[in-house]
């Protein structure tokens, strides 16, 4: 039998799992202006696992609150045309690109739903730089969820659109993402409903785990790295939250080494790692889904790096989006740039490895949700023919 609380990643203190407690209230309360966040907290998770369980009976909503929509269980598999071309017989695609909106962000987004469902709320709010409100927006169509969107301007026009297709009321911030995160609390404040921005609610990170659980069952053991691509923090956080419970379980020896993988225009997570402060840098790069100024997870992120010997590595634009394209023309995934951040950083590692690593890419995002970030290195036609002797073929 499990059972599950919260706990402060700071300070230890221990609450129950409530609507409305999103951070520590003592530890939030030091924040300062320009810092990630404090006092962010998560679900802690005691007893014993059952005889056969699938990653949902390890998260503290019970499964009748779920929405009838298939997150999750995404393929974990080999390409020999990837493994042929990196030297490794044990390269693994993690593709949650797959789920029903594309995104790895479904993950979490299944688990605030099943929560409001339980706690009969009617209306999500949240901030988003893409990803996590077309994944809001879609999983709350299925649960039967009213979502309030706040999105920055500059959010690729391909998610506000998909976030709009599913029924959410979409707000645009004309700034940047925090603003959109400041604003989407002060409507939650003002007029109620579940937050669900990233960090800040809880469940966002025990969501996610459920992507570590899999990769264990999928292969059968443990990988030796998984490569995550990192902006806010969160996904690292809950992917080593996956792994962390299984260890707690007593169904694995060890945590993987988790590298974090960024880029280098948004490389705040790395440069806490090595300076042990974080300071505010505008972030720019290719990779919307990662361009943070400040992580909102950045705390927890570097502790968990620290205390599980992980690492961070940083890459540029011109790297990410032709990790973009060899994925695309040698595996046939087409991921998004943030996605394909995961395999720039493998690419960029692989040298210094022994080629039988058990690796694993997390593919968090579909390259359908940002074509123009694609069009970067690739030749588009530009002259339409009507016979082929047009073409200037050499045979």
């Amino acid at each position: 039998m499990l059972s599950f609380d919260y706990l402060c990643s700071e300070c230890g203190q221990d609450f129950d799992i409530v609507p409305g407690l999103m951070l520590c209230p003592q530890c939030s309360s030091v924040k300062k202006a320009d810092e990630p966040l404090r006092g962010v907290l998560e679900v802690r998770l005691q007893g014993k696992a059952p005889s056969s369980f699938g990653s949902l009976d390890l998260l503290p909503v019970e499964r009748e609150h779920f929405p009838d929509l298939p997150v999750g269980n995404t393929p974990l598999w080999k390409s020999s045309r990837l493994c042929e071309a990196s030297g490794f017989r044990s390269l693994y695609l993690k593709d949650d690109g797959l789920n029903p909106t594309g995104s790895f962000k479904d993950r979490a987004s299944m688990l605030v739903a099943a929560f409001a469902r339980k706690h009969g709320i009617q209306e999500v709010v949240v901030a988003s730089t893409g990803n996590a409100g077309s994944s809001m927006s879609g999983v709350g169509a299925a649960a039967g969820l009213k979502v309030k969107l706040f999105l920055p301007q500059t959010a690729p026009p391909a998610k506000m659109i998909q976030a709009l297709q599913y029924g959410a009321d979409v707000i645009m911030a004309e700034k940047n993402y925090d603003q959109a995160f400041a604003l989407s609390l002060e409507y939650s404040d003002r007029y109620g409903g579940l937050n669900r921005n990233t960090a800040y609610n809880p469940l966002t990170i025990e969501g996610k785990k459920t992507v570590s659980i899999e990769m264990w069952q999928q292969l059968g053991s443990c990988p030796d790295r998984v490569y995550v691509s990192v902006g806010d923090g969160v996904i690292l956080s809950g992917v080593y939250k996956g792994f962390r419970d299984l260890h707690q379980l007593g169904l694995i020896d060890k945590v993987p080494v988790i590298v974090g993988v960024q880029a280098e225009g948004s490389d705040a997570i790395t440069r806490a790692l090595e300076t042990g402060q974080f300071d505010v840098k505008a972030s720019k790069t290719i990779a919307d889904s990662i361009s943070v100024d400040v992580p909102s997870n950045g705390y927890l992120a570097v502790k968990n790096l620290k205390t599980y010997q992980g690492c961070c590595v940083t890459v540029s634009d011109d790297e990410i989006l032709k990790a973009q394209h060899e994925l695309s023309s040698t595996a046939g995934v087409f991921a998004e740039p943030a996605s394909a951040t995961a395999y720039a950083g493998f690419l960029k590692e692989k040298s210094s490895l022994d080629p039988k690593t058990v690796c694993v890419l997390l593919l968090t995002g579909n390259g359908l949700k940002d074509v123009k970030a694609a069009s970067n290195i690739i030749n588009i036609p530009k002259h339409p023919i009507n016979s082929l002797d047009e073409l200037n073929l050499n045979h």
